[in-house]
């Protein structure tokens, strides 16, 4: 029972971590307006936090990766909270852009050494329920952290945001430091051994699914917020609460596409849900002037988008059975490529073409995953699986 809310706790740190990532889309216009720069240069603040992430998080926890458990989520917590409070302090783009930086690099190691902890301090048996826990608190920070984010930037400044995540992760940290034991670090596994799974056409064609589906997603999600505004007209009143629907819809979808997956199994979950995807991002371009009707298209877009995250988790997981656990670490920094580029193309499309046009452009990147999704069911068809996905 102790364990258990210490658990709980990992979760709710990994709901401040994931605030800190998405919250950006909540507030790209009040970021764009304050500091006095496009749209698109705000989205790249996206781009860098989320490349960043994924570039730097594998190199850092292989070279930690005998430092004590709580000893790193430790230090991590503090390289996190000081890119907030930088964040909050100083002035101009560029050392925001800086503070992201340092930001990034924090909340990787937050989230995978907040995993570990889980799984290690975990009863026996409950290891994979442990880690579903902590990844269900970053997924709520798409659904309240977002919406709440936007409503402390409406009545304080968007400034405000960073500080109130600062201060929280100040108290995180002497939480954590009595409330969690010392736990052991484990034995590093060479990034080389782990790219060379990469040579592999199933792996490549499986981490390419995930590139092109979220990286889709990216590309319209990112400017959500001054899409609904500027393109859709819906007022700034209403926008907390729109943004609020959209990631309660994000829930239900990753929920279903577990059921979907023992119920129907990869092929079809995935395929399923990708097409939907396609067809709510082209809808939105086509309802844009009547509120129910981007209301109803937004909810589908989330629940479908989201549908294909715990499918595809589960479908990398047994590509290679023997890997699973590299699989899914790859499988994280692929996904935070994903959204670099996907918020690097939006921002030229909003520049070249339109700010409407990031949908049409989001559904052509979900279209290649697709194409991805079935040259790897040619090379390697998939059976149904009975057994319980982990969201």
């Amino acid at each position: 029972m102790r364990n258990t809310w210490r658990i709980y706790m990992l979760a709710m740190i990994s709901f401040l971590v994931g605030t800190s990532e998405y919250i950006v889309s909540g507030i790209l216009d009040r970021i764009a307006e304050s500091l006095g720069i496009t749209l698109a240069a705000a989205g790249q603040l996206i781009t860098i936090f989320s490349f960043v992430y994924a570039i730097g998080t594998p190199i850092l926890m292989a070279w930690t990766a005998r430092v004590d458990r709580r000893n790193l989520i430790l230090y991590s917590l503090g390289i996190f909270a000081t890119g907030n409070i930088l964040s909050f302090v100083l002035p101009g783009y560029g050392l925001f852009v800086a503070a992201r930086v340092i930001m990034a690099l924090g909340a990787g190691m937050v989230v995978v050494t907040a995993l570990n902890i889980a799984a290690k301090i975990a009863p026996p048996g409950k290891q994979a329920s442990a880690i579903a826990t902590v990844v269900m608190g970053f997924t709520a920070s798409l659904i309240i952290g977002v919406p709440l984010g936007r409503t402390v930037a409406d009545a304080f400044g968007w400034k405000a945001v960073f500080g109130w995540i600062a201060l929280f992760a100040i108290i995180a940290m002497v939480v954590l430091f009595f409330a969690i034991p010392r736990t052991k670090g484990d034995e590093p596994i060479p990034l080389p051994q782990q790219l060379a799974l990469l040579k592999k056409r199933k792996v490549a064609l499986g981490l390419l699914i995930t590139f092109f589906w979220l990286g889709g997603y990216s590309v319209a999600y990112t400017y959500l917020s001054p899409y609904l505004l500027t393109v859709s007209g819906i007022s700034d009143k209403l926008l907390s609460t729109v943004l609020l629907i959209f990631g309660i819809a994000s829930l239900i979808g990753s929920k279903f596409g577990g059921f979907s997956t023992d119920r129907w199994g990869v092929r079809v979950t995935l395929i399923g849900g990708m097409t939907l995807h396609i067809i709510m991002l082209v809808l939105l371009s086509l309802v844009a002037n009547a509120f129910a009707g981007v209301l109803a298209v937004l909810i589908l877009w989330s629940f479908a988008a989201w549908s294909t995250g715990p499918t595809q988790q589960y479908n990398l997981a047994t590509i290679e059975p023997g890997a699973s656990g590299v699989m899914l670490g790859l499988n994280q920094s692929m996904m935070q490529l994903a959204m670099a580029a996907g918020a690097g193309i939006g921002g030229i499309a909003v520049n070249q073409v339109s700010l409407a046009s990031v949908a049409w452009f989001g559904a052509l990147g979900v279209a290649v995953a697709i194409a991805a999704a079935w040259a790897l069911f040619r090379s390697s068809p998939v059976k149904r699986e009975t057994e319980s996905v982990q969201t």
